[in-house]
């Protein structure tokens, strides 16, 4: 019995190896680091304002004239959170943007076409390999982490 359990136990450890060792594994890929100021330029440059807000960002009057609103509430980024957003969501929101979009009730039918996929314009052919690290490395400190309070309760 004690044979048949260390089987079944090391094929399923085999398993969940042999799963993040694929060939779709995101294992050892790595960007390089980003110029901030570059990436501020490719944010204005993309017009990423004509679609979202960011937390603390200001424009000039001269620049923000010049963008046309898509959204009546622009999608926010940045900002505070419980929940880390890394390098990698970041990077996969930009040249994926289908791939996870925000469970939020007021923006999703705004946000999403009929069959669930983002509204967001794919910059894949446009924007440079360049462009999108250094938009990664403008945008990556613009989120805090905020861990969740929790309520004390009394011993009794």
């Amino acid at each position: 019995m004690n044979i048949k359990l260390l089987v079944v136990t090391l094929f399923a450890i085999l398993t969940l190896f042999a799963c993040n060792q694929g060939v779709d594994s995101p294992q050892g890929f790595s960007l390089p680091k980003g110029n901030i100021v570059k990436g501020e330029a490719a944010f204005m440059k993309y017009q990423c304002l004509a679609c979202h807000s960011l937390e603390n960002y200001s424009v000039n009057r001269d620049d923000y004239e010049l963008i046309t609103k898509e959204f009546k509430q622009p999608i926010p980024l940045g900002g505070t959170s419980a929940v880390v957003t890394t390098y990698a969501q970041l990077v996969t929101s930009i040249i994926n943007p289908s791939h996870k979009i925000a469970k939020k009730a007021n923006l999703s039918e705004e946000v999403t076409n009929e069959d669930g996929s983002s509204k967001m314009r794919i910059y894949n052919d446009v924007m440079t390999v360049s462009e999108l690290i250094d938009l990664v490395a403008f945008l990556q400190p613009k989120y805090k982490i905020k861990p969740p309070t929790y309520t004390q309760y009394n011993r009794y």
